[in-house]
């Protein structure tokens, strides 16, 4: 089931289950996960785009291995909070998955989150190489720390 209210989405994860949050790109799909705990995130890996059921098989066999209880997917909004064909792209993304699992779907506005990955990396002193390969995986991190972050609030 879908949510776009953060706060229901929230509601509907199981205790003690672990998230996963996603960066949506036309190429690739960042993956990151939590704890069951729901306070860290850890970027986990990059899946390199096909077509929509070879994509959702890799994403579905994640969340079954890792006993995921809810995916949070990455709004990339507009500056001025409009949505764009990008939203569009996300929301249609969350429509066909939500035809695959009964977990609940929600959404996390992530507006400068790859700016953040790539400062934190450049930071790291990351090689442009290594920055490519781990930026879409890294900015889903920080998505997904986003919404943990604000969940510690809701209770």
């Amino acid at each position: 089931m879908i949510f776009d209210a953060f706060e229901d989405f929230a509601a509907a994860v199981p205790k003690m289950s672990a998230l996963a949050g996603l960066d949506l790109g036309d190429k690739t799909i960042g993956v990151a996960v939590s704890d069951r705990m729901l306070t860290v995130a850890t970027p986990l890996e990059t899946i390199r785009r096909k077509k929509f059921g070879v994509d959702a098989e890799k994403l579905l066999k994640i969340v079954t291995d890792r006993e995921i209880g809810g995916i949070l997917l990455g709004l990339p909004r507009n500056m001025d909070g409009s949505e764009g064909p990008r939203c569009q792209s996300t929301r249609a993304f969350a429509r066909n998955l939500s035809r695959l699992t009964e977990l609940p779907i929600g959404f996390w506005d992530e507006r400068l989150s790859t700016v953040a990955a790539e400062k934190a990396l450049l930071e790291a002193d990351t090689t442009r190489k290594r920055r490519a390969e781990v930026i879409d995986h890294v900015a889903a991190g920080y998505i997904l720390q986003g919404a943990l972050d604000r969940m510690r609030f809701l209770d």
